[in-house]
């Protein structure tokens, strides 16, 4: 039976360990709050981690797309708001609102996500197995997920796929890829800069001691990434990050 849609809250502090050198929340950590909230408001609603273990599914991560106006500080307490915000053939998009303690609103975000078959690796339509999913038809962020243009590369990052990225479907994390993005960004311009708007497109799941490349171009406070697998060329997840100067 799934429960009567509403916006779902909850209430996180930022901690000392997700804070970076500058003592905003870490990119990962924002990350991760959003798949948490995310995983725990589908469990609610009947179509989560168990339900779809029952039926052989999972949901994958397809699309994020995230505005900052500002990362929360450590020891900040925030509240994130959720809901799904419409059904697709082949899965749905969930959005999320971040607020400061005054009520402001901090980050808006909205993400799209596949339903698929957990062996098959394949997708299937989200009625037949979800038939009463329902929505609320409204958007934190007003974005049809489009694709991202990579230009030429302009230098290359190596990473190997650690046993702690992999997640509970055996295979990377979504949080990871934006920082690994991220992380191929000259560390002197980091330290001067921040994340303004992210946009990450996955194409294809990374596993267990894969040696991955992080091709970045960066133009006018703007970096654009191809994250591809080193040994087939096959490209992981496309993302784009808007920076803009740290002023306090």
């Amino acid at each position: 039976m799934v429960a009567e849609i509403s916006k779902y809250k909850k209430e996180y502090v930022v901690k000392s360990y997700e804070g970076d050198c500058h003592g905003f929340l870490r990119l990962l950590s924002l990350m991760n709050w959003l798949q948490d909230i995310a995983v725990e408001n589908a469990q609610y609603l009947g179509f989560g981690f168990d339900v779809c273990r029952e039926h052989n599914l999972a949901w994958v991560g397809s699309n994020y797309v995230v505005k900052i106006g500002r990362l929360p500080k450590i020891d900040e307490h925030i509240v994130i708001e959720t809901w799904p915000a419409e059904g697709k053939l082949w899965g749905a998009v969930r959005d999320f609102i971040i607020r400061d303690e005054q009520g402001n609103d901090i980050v808006r975000a909205s993400s799209q996500w596949v339903l698929i078959n957990y062996e098959l690796r394949r997708p299937v339509l989200l009625k037949k197995y979800f038939p009463e999913y329902h929505f609320l038809p409204e958007r934190a962020v007003d974005t049809e997920f489009p694709k991202i243009e990579a230009p030429e590369s302009q230098s290359t990052k190596e990473f190997k796929v650690r046993f702690d990225d992999i997640d509970v479907n055996n295979h990377v994390n979504n949080a990871v890829y934006p920082l690994w993005a991220s992380e191929s960004v000259d560390s002197a311009y980091r330290l001067t800069h921040t994340v303004e708007a992210i946009e990450v497109c996955f194409k294809k799941e990374a596993l267990y001691g894969e040696s991955v490349e992080v091709h970045c171009n960066m133009q006018n406070d703007e970096s654009v990434h191809v994250i591809k697998d080193k040994n087939s060329g096959q490209e992981l997840a496309d993302c784009r990050i808007k920076w803009r100067k740290i002023t306090s």
